[in-house]
């Protein structure tokens, strides 16, 4: 337990209002230098950090709304969320027109993120990353090194329920334009996800390679496994009306697993950082 999660657990209703605001400037510092994390590997499971939620939550709840200044825009939110601002010793290329990148977020270096493009509080992107432009990175949504997240696509956000774990995206992940990622979701490392693709909890992923469907369980979210290659595809209604209308269901399908002609197809340009 650092010294950030005790403070945390120390504060009751009866903190004072200065006590909590104090907490959580420190705390939001901590997390644009990527020192604490809504989720954390442990081993060769995710989890969640409850703590480092909680905290998020207690920072917009001690918030006051007011209007605040980003270059030449205003916006109005939480006093205690302004937008993280980046000097060139961060080593992070934000391109003009229009990105904003939340307070309480972390970006690392080597990361390039194109016009406009959003990061949401809580969220971690790792080293050598590509955000596209209209991409979101969703809150607390964890994203590895190297991960180019395509033109218009989603990471989806989680804060509530507190324990749910928000959306993985491991190591050398390349997602192509338009895709959404959303509901705890795990993209693990090397996994290519073509255009258009859509994740989440309700729709199970069928491997052409094996015959089987990967879903969620009880106890386990949606996961990718490591070098699927997936792209959009579908499968006939088993049920109902539409049987006979010869109607499909949205389905996506890991077509293969990722091999010398994939990797010659979605290597990241080392020129362009």
């Amino acid at each position: 337990m650092n010294i950030l999660e005790k403070r945390f657990n120390g504060i009751t209703d009866s903190t004072p209002g200065e006590e909590v605001i104090a907490f959580f400037a420190d705390f939001r510092k901590a997390l644009e230098k990527g020192e604490v994390r809504a989720a954390e590997k442990s081993g060769n499971e995710w989890k969640v950090n409850l703590w480092v939620k909680k905290s998020i939550m207690l920072g917009f709840k001690s918030g006051v709304l007011t209007e605040m200044q980003s270059g030449i825009f205003s916006f109005f939110d939480k006093d205690t969320l302004p937008v993280q601002h980046f000097s060139p010793v961060s080593k992070v290329r934000i391109v003009p027109g229009g990105t904003s990148i939340r307070g309480g977020s972390f970006v690392a270096e080597g990361t390039i993120l194109m016009p406009p493009a959003y990061v949401n509080i809580g969220a971690y992107v790792d080293s050598g990353c590509m955000i596209d432009s209209h991409a979101l990175v969703g809150s607390c949504a964890q994203v590895g090194k190297n991960v180019h997240l395509s033109a218009a696509s989603q990471i989806g956000g989680v804060l509530e329920p507190i324990g749910a774990l928000p959306v993985i995206i491991e190591d050398n992940v390349f997602i192509g334009g338009n895709c959404g990622i959303y509901e705890g979701t795990i993209v693990q490392a090397n996994a290519v996800i073509g255009t258009g693709v859509i994740l989440n909890a309700s729709t199970p992923v069928f491997d052409n390679t094996t015959g089987e469907f990967i879903k969620k369980t009880a106890d386990k979210p949606l996961i990718i496994p490591k070098n699927a290659v997936v792209v959009s595809g579908s499968r006939p209604i088993t049920s109902g009306k539409g049987i006979e209308k010869g109607i499909h269901l949205y389905c996506p399908v890991i077509i293969k697993y990722r091999d010398t002609k994939t990797n010659s197809s979605v290597t990241l340009e080392d020129l362009l950082r």
